[in-house]
């Protein structure tokens, strides 16, 4: 699509406002962070999805996450990726963000304009969600989590393998990896790569647990877990694998594990410094953003002449699309993207029942 249909600058299809992404033509806002009556949402980290609507769109394989974390009594509709529905005066579609399980990137089509938001997205193959769907559009509105040329990711699997033989050093001089994960997405990514070198069963902070449960009964294949339950007084987790999430690191509840090492899973490993400022032993880089090759094949492919950012590092992305010819620019919004914020608890609620 070559043609621009956003001539209309005062009025673009979709805007940034003090509610979210907001759709005056479908009378909705997508991923809102105040209230709203009708709501359109990506995926279910915390930055995008809120209990601020009365009523939810969202990919069919996103609901059950979307329950767990916003309240199971809400009018959470699910629309399986590809199949279109109507909203106000638009046509509305959920394709694939290959971000985690159930994300989706939001076309928005009204009088022959396209636009895309793709929410958080990546193009890397990943066993534990849907595959990216690259969807043509006029206008593109893209994160920027890793808009820097430094970063780019290596396959999965070998991050995978990084991962395991680690785990398998420091089982033979009896230690304990705990390995820390956001508790939506890379938890359960990397359960699912690690499949490919071993059958041992992980343990999981009471954070993480229910949330792959979900990723199982959506019949994600994953390496068997058992969600950790401290009040038992005999556990020895000696040359085992624990998963937690990053807000658990230095709290009360990593004196359990005094023969522990650490290791983080995160994009912003690609900076060494990184992993000696957040005091880790080892940094993976796994990231469920696009890298910064992979920012620049979408935005070519979507043949957009219009790209829009909404977070993160686009200050180099959008010089180099203007030099390219493409109207680009930065949308104020306020996402985050799951490898800048962590919403999980720092103390594990497996005494209480409370996941």
């Amino acid at each position: 699509m070559s043609e621009s249909h956003t001539t209309n600058a005062e009025k673009p299809l979709l805007a940034a406002t003090g509610r979210g992404l907001e759709c005056r033509a479908g009378n909705f806002v997508i991923d809102p962070y105040r209230k709203t009556r009708v709501s359109v949402i990506t995926h279910a980290h915390a930055d995008h999805a809120k209990a601020v609507a009365d009523i939810y769109y969202a990919a069919e394989s996103s609901v059950p996450l979307l329950k767990k974390r916003l309240g199971e009594n809400l009018d959470i509709r699910g629309i399986p990726f590809g199949q279109p529905f109507t909203l106000g005066d638009t046509n509305v579609t959920f394709h694939p963000a290959g971000h985690v399980l159930g994300s989706a990137q939001v076309r928005v089509e009204h009088n022959q304009d396209v636009w895309v938001f793709t929410g958080d997205f990546k193009r890397d193959p990943d066993p534990s969600c849907e595959a990216f769907e690259l969807v043509p559009c006029n206008t593109f509105i893209t994160e920027a989590t890793f808009a820097l040329p430094v970063y780019r990711w290596q396959p999965g699997g070998e991050v995978a393998e990084e991962i395991y033989r680690w785990w398998q050093s420091m089982k033979a001089t009896g230690r304990t990896c705990v390995l820390f994960c956001y508790a939506l997405g890379k938890a359960q990514r990397v359960l699912a790569e690690l499949t490919r070198f071993t059958d041992e069963t992980v343990y999981l902070h009471g954070a993480v647990a229910p949330l792959t449960d979900i990723y199982r009964q959506a019949g994600i294949n994953m390496l068997p877990t058992e969600k950790i339950d401290l009040r038992k007084k005999d556990n020895d987790f000696t040359g085992k694998l624990i998963i937690a999430p990053p807000g658990a690191s230095g709290s009360s509840w990593m004196r359990r594990f005094p023969k522990a090492v650490t290791g983080f899973c995160s994009g912003w490993m690609r900076i060494r410094g990184n992993r000696r400022r957040r005091g880790y032993d080892r940094g993976f880089v796994l990231s469920d953003h696009a890298d910064w090759h992979g920012l620049l094949k979408t935005i070519e492919q979507t043949g957009a002449s219009q790209v829009l950012t909404t977070h993160g590092q686009a200050n180099a992305l959008i010089r180099l699309l203007q030099e390219q010819g493409i109207n680009a620019k930065e949308l104020v919004t306020q996402y985050g993207g799951e490898e800048d914020t962590d919403d999980t608890p720092a103390t594990d609620n497996s005494n209480n029942g409370d996941d």
